[in-house]
């Protein structure tokens, strides 16, 4: 077998490991895995700090905070889209009631949904969106927050 056969059977077992492995990770996540390990962001909104976690790709915006059995106090997941559009949450799979926040490109709360743990009901932005942040359900009322309060921080427009 020449170098180059030997390299390139290599390469495309490698490649095919590495596909398998990510395979494994996904199955694992839809088996009942929560991803822990996102991107995170600092916001604040008036004198509260958040702790986010970012959902930007596809598939960490599907697995959102699936599977997760308690979030601290001021965490949550902040959900990146590419471009404002009416978006819709339900929570199959999620453990925990959230609430969540769909967020204006300059950090403006567009409208709060209540959201109930492992139910398919569809909660929907009131107009087009980039953003929406999970949190625990009662954290925005606990703190006095409501519709057109302003997020703060690097992914909102100031």
């Amino acid at each position: 077998m020449s170098c180059l056969n030997f390299l390139a059977r290599s390469t495309g077992a490698a490649l095919a490991l590495g596909t398998a492995a990510l395979s494994l990770s996904a199955a694992a996540q839809t088996a009942g895995e929560p991803q822990m390990n996102l991107p995170r962001a600092e916001l604040s909104v008036g004198m509260h700090r958040i702790h986010a976690q970012v959902a930007q790709t596809p598939r960490q915006r599907e697995v959102g905070l699936m599977h997760r059995k308690e979030m601290p106090a001021a965490e949550g997941m902040l959900f990146v889209f590419e471009q404002p559009a009416m978006q819709c949450f339900w929570m199959k799979n999620t453990l925990l009631p959230l609430t969540a926040a769909f967020v204006a490109d300059d950090g403006t709360i567009v409208n709060l949904a209540d959201m109930q743990p492992m139910t398919e009901d569809s909660h929907c932005s009131r107009k087009p969106v980039r953003y929406v942040l999970e949190m625990n359900q009662g954290w925005f009322k606990q703190k006095g927050i409501a519709e057109g309060a302003q997020l703060r921080g690097k992914p909102f427009s100031q």
